[in-house]
């Protein structure tokens, strides 16, 4: 019998006895049409396959363990928002369970323990919740804007070992960030936008509703007057009930745009509202309703009475007309590739085909080219993509990025990053410049110039560019605690690079080894050597003579430092 390794996804209905003895029929309706409207979409969107429908219960495979983690989560929360609007005994609450493990396959079916345990664990999920495995959360962990609270091990039935159980962060639990010290207020007007609310019926237009949020939140960041949280951040908190003066005082902001859209039949609604934190209040609220075709026209409307509220109505009318895509095809397409970058850069790599068909479309389209510029460089300097023809196609892309945007600062700092590669150490810097004066609140162009800097042997800036980042970014993507602990040992301090790279949302990643160094320079050769080998045994082909020729190092003492740490840690040369 064939064997692979999968992950599996089990999903049940609460009380489904119940549901069924007082309105059959009806169950069994509104269950088709959220499998219909819901289920499917989202395991088509994950790359899922649904191997059976077990009644009241769905069991799908995934190859991926983030993806089917991914799913679990937009499962739960469509439900929700289905639920909403529900009556009483119309309301399908579901419980879900995941697990990474060896299956049996036997023609479209599975069987075995990875099966057996990802059905265990939806038995223990909370209605509305999801369990995983350890196997799962080692996958996952700082892969996605989520939080898990661990249960321990527990003993599973007909399962002859423990198995260290995971659960979903309660969406009313605190955030990541309450238990840290209270952030201060910027000397700026300081907002964060939340992530919009999906209410279309149709829970796959999630990207469409990210997306606008996405474009507020750049549109706005773009005025040098705010200070804007950058968009991890603010997707920190997505589906996520928590009270708005909790946010504002997590994040170290006074206001909070919040809203909904929906996306059917050509036409696009927006609700939004502005509400002063701190004070308490709203200090406007509104709708737009009208044509698809019209979405950018109303979120300059959004833009232009937010900065009107917090900065004035001379700023407001100052306000520079960014490009729009004459194609609302090529539109969508990028937003879905964006998308896929907010689920990792592996899964943003995956979709430059998205942005090379938006281009297709729209050859002006500046925005999928600058995508389309980061995913390529990606695939080549992180993702082990061929360097020929990644490498002249990032910096192509970035370069006509620029040309067709040249005061869109994220195509600077884009192209910043493409340079910094090709060891281009002078232009590299001059296009942060341009990037960081074009648009202060650019979190990520500071996070990568802190890469910079560390190459340049410069590593005490490096720490105070990465914790500028940090200020915009309080729930940051995983990589800014690998580049603080870069920026560290640059610096020399080993004992806060070890503290910085030992950070859940980064440890067990590809900054294992700088940890294994940071540990080796400190003398601590006996964990150094064991980070090492665990490092080693995800990554067996690893070379320092590799890594080497990746790197771009203007500054030769840093790097023979960073050698060093390798060598004593025991890296293969």
């Amino acid at each position: 019998m064939e064997r692979r390794l999968a992950a599996i996804l089990v999903a049940d209905v609460v009380g489904y006895s119940r549901l069924m003895e007082t309105d059959e029929a009806g169950t069994l309706a509104v269950l088709k049409e959220r499998r219909r409207a819901i289920v499917d979409p989202l395991v088509k969107k994950h790359r899922g396959r649904i191997v059976k429908l077990m009644g009241d219960g769905v069991l799908v495979e995934f190859a991926s363990a983030v993806n089917a983690v991914a799913c679990a989560v937009e499962l739960q929360t469509a439900m929700d928002i289905a639920n909403a609007g529900a009556a009483e005994g119309q309301r399908i609450v579901l419980r879900v369970g995941v697990n990474l493990g060896d299956v049996m396959v036997e023609g479209s079916d599975l069987y075995g323990d990875g099966v057996n345990i990802a059905a265990r664990l939806e038995s223990l999920s909370e209605p509305g919740g999801l369990c995983i495995s350890g196997s799962v959360f080692e996958h996952v962990n700082g892969k996605l804007p989520h939080s898990f609270v661990s249960l321990g091990p527990q003993t599973l039935k007909n399962i002859d070992r423990p198995i260290q159980i995971y659960r979903l962060a309660r969406t009313d639990a605190p955030s990541p960030a309450a238990s840290a010290v209270e952030l201060p207020l910027p000397d700026k007007p300081s907002i964060v936008v939340l992530p919009f609310v999906n209410m279309s019926s149709d829970a796959e237009q999630s990207y469409f509703v990210d997306g606008l949020t996405e474009d507020l939140i750049t549109d706005l960041s773009k005025v040098p007057e705010l200070f804007v949280i950058a968009r991890n951040s603010s997707f920190a908190y997505k589906a996520r009930s928590i009270d708005v003066r909790q946010i504002a005082r997590e994040l170290g902001v006074k206001y909070v745009l919040e809203g909904s859209a929906r996306r059917a039949a050509g036409r696009v609604r927006i609700n939004a509202q502005l509400i002063d934190a701190r004070a308490g209040g709203h200090i406007w609220a509104d709708r737009f309703d009208g044509d698809l075709a019209d979405i950018f026209a109303a979120q300059d409307e959004v833009i232009g009475k937010i900065v009107e509220a917090l900065v004035g109505k001379l700023t407001a009318a100052s306000l520079k007309e960014r490009y729009r895509p004459t194609n609302l095809e090529a539109y969508d397409l990028c937003l879905r590739g964006r998308a896929e970058w907010a689920h990792s850069p592996e899964a943003g790599v995956e979709a430059i085909p998205l942005f090379e068909r938006a281009i297709a479309l729209d050859p002006n389209y500046a925005d999928a080219y600058r995508w389309l510029a980061l995913s390529q460089g990606y695939a080549w300097i992180f993702m082990n993509g061929p360097m020929d023809p990644f490498r002249q196609l990032s910096m192509a892309s970035a370069k006509r990025a620029l040309e067709l945007g040249p005061d869109d600062s994220s195509s600077h700092w884009v192209l910043a990053f493409v340079l910094l590669y090709e060891r281009r150490w002078e232009e590299s810097a001059k296009e942060f410049a341009i990037s960081l004066c074009l648009n202060p609140n650019e979190a990520d162009a500071w996070a990568s110039l802190a890469d910079l800097k560390v190459y340049e042997g410069r590593g005490v800036e490096a720490i105070a560019c990465i914790q500028k980042a940090f200020r915009l970014n309080p729930h940051p993507p995983s990589y800014y605690f690998w580049t603080l602990g870069f920026a560290q040992y640059a610096a020399g301090q080993y004992e806060a690079a070890v503290k910085t790279l030992r950070n859940e949302a980064t440890y067990r990643t590809e900054s294992r080894f700088d940890l294994a160094a940071a540990l080796a320079q400190l003398g601590q050769l006996e964990e150094a050597r064991e980070e090492a080998k665990l490092y080693l045994a995800g990554r067996p082909h690893f070379r320092i003579s590799h890594w080497l020729e990746t790197q771009s190092f203007r500054d030769m003492a840093t790097r023979d430092r960073f050698l060093e740490g390798y060598r004593k840690a025991g890296l293969p040369e």
